[in-house]
């Protein structure tokens, strides 16, 4: 596993705050996959090693939360809510705009590697519905017309860049 020689720094400054070295699991899969984009199966084996543990402790905490990404996703993550009030509102529709527009289905990554769309559970803005989440820019009262220009958007490259990685210091 390649990661950066601030990210292991990162890491071994982050188990000292921990009096368990079991905590810091959480914290060190942010870290990875902030570095490289997403939880492999070597970061699993990796973290167990750094932190002492049986490898199955750490996939659990893996599979448990939805913000760990076991495989690489598109530089524009579109996460489009599925929940009640964005289903009664046009999620689906918004959903499905979203995939014809890139040509993709769910949790598939365009070929160019930009777009990634994943239907989620609640965005927490129902009285907003349907919402759409463009890596961490949340858009509200989205339409299939409204998904159609944010996705010019993105193909234009003008929406929800990712953020620029942090100055080294």
């Amino acid at each position: 596993m390649n990661l950066k020689p601030a990210t292991l720094q990162r890491i071994d400054e982050v188990i000292t705050h921990y009096p368990v070295k079991r905590s810091a699991t959480l914290p060190l899969l942010h870290l990875i996959q902030e570095d490289i984009g997403h939880i492999p199966d070597e970061a699993i084996e990796w973290v167990a090693d750094k932190l002492e543990l049986q490898s199955i402790n750490v996939y659990e905490v893996v599979t448990f939360y939805p913000m760990f990404k076991r495989k690489p996703v598109g530089r524009r993550h579109i996460k489009v809510c599925r929940t009640l009030s964005c289903a009664l509102m046009g999620g689906y529709k918004v959903c499905n705009t979203f995939k014809e527009e890139f040509g993709v289905e769910l949790d598939e990554v365009t070929p160019d590697g930009e777009v990634t769309i994943e239907f989620v559970e609640c965005l927490a803005s129902c009285g907003t519905a349907p919402v759409v989440m463009i890596n961490d820019d949340l858009h509200e009262n989205v339409t299939p017309e409204k998904a159609r220009a944010l996705a010019a958007q993105i193909k234009a490259g003008t929406a929800s860049r990712p953020a620029p990685p942090p100055a080294a210091s």
